[in-house]
């Protein structure tokens, strides 16, 4: 009678660690597929980088609010040290390629980025950067083309692409052009809302909105820029949350790179603090939505840039460079929301790409 007992109790143990096991297995697989993805680049940003901003904003690091913390490896195909036109198409492509190229490989084959798949799946899509939409970071995730400096040719693409909504700099690259095309009126033939100031975007309730707010580049942080990073994301968010498929959007902090090429401690600073500032922005919808992944990386490193000195509590930073050029280092990782554990350790640039295609479409 006690063999029965033992026997029938242990088939009951055994069918309750197999439900729960198969339960909990079910519930992680339910909350590692997020419906949205936003996908923020701090160009030229390392650790340092990083670092400085921490500093600056006293030990008040909205990045630090991420558990999940990797490092990727930066190299392109054909250089140790990538350039950030290579650097964006291992991320939006899945493939390292030559220095210059946007989304092709080293043959010059067209390579489908992640944002034109999120178009072909019915998603939402956004570009939102404190440069040139047309510039070698937001480019190397719509245009094809073999030459990173060739703005005229990759504005046409953003007329291939059912991108939702693009937001920055380089109108020239669309109005004053050589051949003399107006590509502003040809994506307002494509339903594009065309706006030049960014206080023209909250009258948009809904559609695709291209806002080219300057003629070439935004001004730096230094220089008065102020929020617009901030503006033009809460905006992109607004438009592209209304898609119940969910949706993918690239940001960019352009001009942490462009303090690390020009050797200014406080130009990275007060650069890699607004971009912090978006991150925490970013987060707080994330936390509140539920189902949107967040990932903040960067191409790669810029200057060589160490901290020498500083005070957290005064908020000072003091720094030095070993060069004007990017770096070869790894650079960090910080994932937060469904499917962030996956961005752990050190991995390949290409990695995050195909970590991004599994966790929205599945494969």
């Amino acid at each position: 009678m006690i063999n029965k007992i033992t026997k029938a109790t242990l088939i009951i143990v055994s069918f309750l660690i197999i439900f729960s096991t198969n339960s909990v297995t079910a519930q992680n697989n339910t909350t590692k597929k997020p419906k949205n993805i936003i996908f923020l680049i701090g160009d030229g940003m390392g650790t340092a980088q990083v670092y400085s901003a921490l500093v600056a904003k006293k030990d008040k690091l909205n990045m630090a609010r991420c558990k999940y913390v990797g490092f990727h490896k930066t190299y392109s195909a054909n250089k140790f040290i990538t350039d950030s036109a290579a650097g964006a198409t291992a991320f939006s492509t899945g493939q390292k390629t030559n220095n210059g190229y946007l989304a092709i490989d080293t043959n010059k084959m067209f390579l489908p980025t992640i944002l034109e798949m999120a178009c072909n799946k019915g998603l939402s899509t956004g570009l939102v950067v404190t440069c040139a939409v047309t510039h070698a970071t937001p480019a190397a995730f719509i245009a094809h083309v073999d030459n990173r400096d060739n703005y005229e040719e990759i504005a046409k693409w953003f007329l291939k692409t059912d991108i939702t909504v693009f937001l920055g700099g380089g109108r020239n690259h669309f109005e004053k052009r050589k051949d003399s095309l107006n590509l502003s009126d040809s994506l307002r033939a494509r339903n594009y809302q065309v706006v030049y100031k960014p206080s023209e975007m909250s009258r948009i309730t809904s559609g695709k909105i291209a806002g080219l707010f300057y003629p070439e580049h935004p001004p730096k942080m230094a220089d008065g820029r102020g929020d617009l990073l901030g503006q033009e994301t809460a905006e992109a968010i607004r438009i592209l949350s209304q898609n119940k498929k969910g949706f993918f959007m690239m940001i960019e902090g352009s001009q942490i790179d462009w303090g690390g090429h020009n050797n200014d401690a406080d130009y990275i600073v007060k650069e890699t603090v607004d971009f912090d500032d978006v991150v925490g922005q970013v987060l707080d919808f994330a936390e509140k939505d539920g189902n949107t992944l967040v990932v903040i990386t960067a191409d790669h490193e810029t200057g060589g840039f160490a901290i020498t000195g500083g005070d957290i509590k005064n908020g000072t930073v003091e720094g030095k460079f070993s060069l004007k050029d990017h770096t070869a280092v790894m650079v960090p990782v910080f994932a937060f929301g469904p499917g962030a554990e996956e961005f752990i350790g050190i991995m390949q640039n290409t990695d995050i790409f195909f970590k991004f295609k599994s966790l929205l479409f599945g494969n």
